[in-house]
């Protein structure tokens, strides 16, 4: 059966609509994909937050591993995908893509931690709950934060993930730009903290069953990167195929990565597994498949378990991270941030 036509483009610089600020003030996850020095999509979970005034979709990295962040500082063209029910408070919301220019804000560390323990603590509660606050007021290695600010330039959305209709669009303003980031900090970047696994095929023995949502990156045709969620996935030999619905927008072959991830209702803790490679495309009546040949899977930081397992993991973490905190504060030539705790609700 025939689509029927995508409905008409809204005129640039029209308010985003409700229900898309909705699904952006609920999600407690989204997908974040920038690119590598090569161009290759990397896509990571994140926790979004609403920028100031709701200009920007903000997200976070730690300031003792900054590569989200280095790598939209030296190509800021980003993306989010908000396809994660989990503890959106509905059973099926709206799925959002947002592509736009991100913004690297680390002049004022102190700044960022305070409105990160803030707004960390306001949007997941139970993470840190029980904890006590001599033990978080130590954690300036977790803490400490860089601050992601994107612009949004296009922005789609759809009913649910299974992308059975064309979506919807917005677009911003022509000569919508995003503001320039802060300064490139002085020396080298730190090396990566975790090891990448040695086969990505033991990774992947049970994670596409296990890690239940799973969304595919490519590259579009403006070299943004775009996300998309996945409907199936299938193991083969050389990696993975899986399946987009038929609203899906068109792709070509390229650089691709496969992240799948999980955590609980309430969060507490969260798995991801992540794979890149070279995407190969073929497009049916039914939507769209494509291939992914798999070159490596990359580093994970998952906190999993019940409450005293996530907790020796993290301070397992801690020990490695810690003694990167003092140096990539001086890089941005500043003091360690102090780790105040916001009251406790009365």
């Amino acid at each position: 059966m025939d689509l029927p036509p995508p409905p008409p483009d809204p005129t640039p610089g029209d308010p985003v609509p409700a229900a898309v600020r909705e699904v952006w003030a609920r999600a407690l996850t989204a997908e974040y994909a920038s690119l590598t020095r090569a161009g290759a999509p990397i896509t990571v979970p994140v926790t979004p937050y609403l920028g100031i005034e709701d200009r920007t979709l903000d997200v976070s990295t730690g300031l003792t591993y900054p590569a989200k962040a280095e790598r939209a500082r030296r190509d800021p063209r980003v993306c989010l995908l908000y396809a994660d029910p989990v503890g959106a408070g509905r059973a099926d919301p709206a799925v959002v893509l947002v592509q736009g220019l991100a913004s690297v804000r680390d002049s004022d560390l102190q700044a960022n931690t305070d409105r990160y323990v803030r707004e960390s603590a306001r949007k997941l509660p139970a993470a840190t709950a029980g904890v006590p606050g001599f033990v978080l007021r130590r954690m300036a290695w977790y803490f400490a934060r860089i601050w992601i600010e994107i612009t949004p330039l296009h922005v789609r959305w759809w009913s649910n993930r299974d992308l059975e209709d064309p979506p919807q669009h917005w677009h911003a303003p022509p000569g919508t730009a995003g503001p320039l980031s802060d300064p490139v900090p002085s020396g080298g970047p730190p090396p990566a903290w975790l090891a990448a696994p040695t086969s990505w095929r033991a990774v992947a023995a049970d994670a596409a069953d296990r890690l239940r949502l799973h969304d595919l990156t490519v590259v579009d045709h403006n070299g943004f990167p775009m996300c998309l969620p996945v409907t199936g996935t299938e193991r083969i030999d050389d990696g993975f195929v899986v399946a987009l619905g038929p609203g899906a927008p068109a792709f070509e072959g390229g650089r691709g990565c496969l992240t799948m991830h999980g955590h609980p209702e309430v969060f507490t803790g969260q798995e991801n597994r992540t794979f890149v490679g070279h995407v190969t495309v073929e497009t049916g009546g039914d939507g769209i498949r494509a291939r992914l040949a798999v070159d490596r899977a990359l580093a994970d930081w998952s906190v999993t378990g019940n409450r005293a397992r996530s907790a020796v993991g993290f301070l397992r973490t801690g020990r490695l991270l810690a003694p990167r905190l003092g140096k990539e504060a001086a890089r941005r030539l500043q003091p360690v941030p102090r780790i105040t705790l916001p009251p406790h609700p009365s």
